[in-house]
């Protein structure tokens, strides 16, 4: 039984450390809020720290490694030999990189005086949060609350999940030998990120994707410039493609599926079957029904334009609301709900949070896609730019992709940026900036650029969009 302890008030409290959670507690303790935070798993960050954000592109960047030692090395004048993929050291590296993050962010709670408590956060009552771990049962009395508890991968019963063969992005981070062939089901970021990752270090990996274009509702010329990529890299894509049947066995998985709007049946016989076809809020034990509140039919919490739930002194942040599954977006709607429990005047443009995908190319992009100012009926011209016509790139041997810039017709405002490239997650941020003050594709066309860099793409791409004056194309 776990033992009782007395009840502790807070100004503040949070459940869920993922970055929402933490950002939103650190924020609220910069502004004097006595704040607690609670995280049911030994670790803090969440899921983008544990099993998402953090350890994938721990591997990301690992699988690169080895991709270009084996594949661009030699051109560089660089000879190898016995090179070969040490898969256990690949993954005790990604652990030690978590380990150090989760240990930096306990050291940012303790700096700013956050009270962490570890256990199943639930409500008792709308102001009652009780905290239950093996060890004991803590009760915290709430003035304000925040959920912040994220999402958990969707895994339908149809696919037979069984985390030994039938695998999430959870369990492909620990896979400890390189599968000969992998099944991503879900052409979206993470099937694409994790596909890439074992892709590089020499699985055969297929794609299957419900849709008729990989990560659906992205940029169409950028999709595309992205599947070039990924098929050079020896990913197949099935489009338009829907799965049948997904049977495990002890060291293997078949996968049936079939073209939309066909009746014949294909079947790929594979290592692992990796489903990563999006994800759910999770709100599990939580017992919002004792604070009063209902999810959709999505599952999500609904807010109001303040994020605030049905309770006005209970808000709800991240993956359990609407829009992006963003760890980014999280932060800021955390630092949002801080600023505001305190009176400040904070905001948010949902429009200016980027979408980044961490292949190689990357993808980033901000704004919106020809597609949607199309079906908004707004009138605008674009520019575009490859970064095989840029020197840097040639230098860096990073040859694949483009940046696109759409801009108002007549006002010349920058109203989306997609970007498929080298750094393409840092290059946007420049785009973000520029249509934060709603500037034009003419104020990047003028800003100096240093050469030679990647960023030249972005202001080529600008003078594209202006008069078709672009440099060096």
């Amino acid at each position: 039984m776990a033992e009782k302890t007395s009840s502790k008030k807070f100004e503040l409290v949070i459940i869920g450390s993922g970055p929402g959670g933490y950002v939103g507690a650190i924020r609220a303790a910069q502004l004097g809020l006595k704040t607690a935070l609670i995280e049911k798993y030994p670790t803090l960050g969440g899921t983008c720290l544990n099993v998402g954000c953090i350890p994938s592109k721990a591997l990301l960047d690992s699988s690169e490694h080895y991709h270009n030692a084996h594949g661009s090395f030699k051109d560089h004048g660089i000879d190898l030999e016995n090179l070969a993929v040490n898969m256990p050291q690949m993954i005790s590296r990604k652990d030690e990189v978590v380990d150090q993050t989760c240990k930096g962010v306990e050291f940012l709670m303790k700096k700013n005086k956050v009270e962490v408590f570890h256990g199943l956060g639930s409500f008792l009552d709308e102001n009652t949060i009780k905290v239950e771990s093996e060890k004991e049962e803590q009760i915290l009395v709430a003035e304000k609350v925040i959920i912040a508890t994220g999402s958990k991968p969707n895994t339908p019963d149809v696919f037979n999940y069984d985390k030994t063969r039938v695998i999430t992005s959870t369990e492909a981070l620990n896979i400890k030998e390189v599968p000969k062939k992998m099944v991503v089901v879900g052409g979206g970021v993470i099937g694409l990120e994790m596909g890439s990752v074992f892709a590089r270090l020499g699985t055969e990996v297929t794609v299957i994707e419900f849709m008729d274009t990989i990560l659906p509702g992205m940029d169409k010329d950028g999709c595309r410039e992205m599947m070039r990529a990924l098929k050079k890299l020896g990913i197949k894509f099935h489009l338009s493609h829907m799965v049948e049947s997904v049977k495990p066995a002890k060291k293997s998985v078949r996968v049936g599926f079939k073209k939309k709007g066909s009746e014949e049946l294909s079947e790929i016989k594979a290592d692992y079957c990796l489903v990563s076809i999006g994800r759910r809020p999770y709100t599990k034990g939580l017992g919002l029904e004792n604070a009063g509140l209902e999810t959709d039919d999505d599952g999500r919490i609904p807010v109001d334009e303040n994020l605030r739930t049905a309770k006005s002194h209970i808000y709800a942040i991240g993956d359990v609301i609407r829009g992006a599954m963003l760890a980014h977006k999280a932060e800021e709607e955390g630092i949002f709900v801080a600023e505001k429990i305190i009176g400040h005047k904070p905001h948010i443009d949902y429009n200016l949070i980027p979408s980044v995908v961490y292949t190689w190319p990357e993808f980033a992009a901000v704004g919106k896609t020809e597609e949607q100012l199309k079906e908004e009926g707004i009138p605008f011209k674009k520019g575009k730019f490859p970064f095989k016509a840029l020197g840097r790139s040639r230098a860096s041997g990073d040859l694949y992709g483009l940046v696109k810039i759409i801009a108002h017709k007549e006002t010349d405002e920058v109203l989306g940026v997609h970007i498929v490239g080298p750094r393409a997650a840092d290059l946007i941020a420049q785009a973000v900036a520029v249509m934060e003050y709603r500037g034009s594709a003419e104020d990047i066309a003028r800003m100096s650029h240093a050469h030679p860099t990647f960023a030249e793409a972005v202001k080529e791409a600008a003078l594209d969009a202006t008069d078709k004056r672009a440099l060096h194309i």
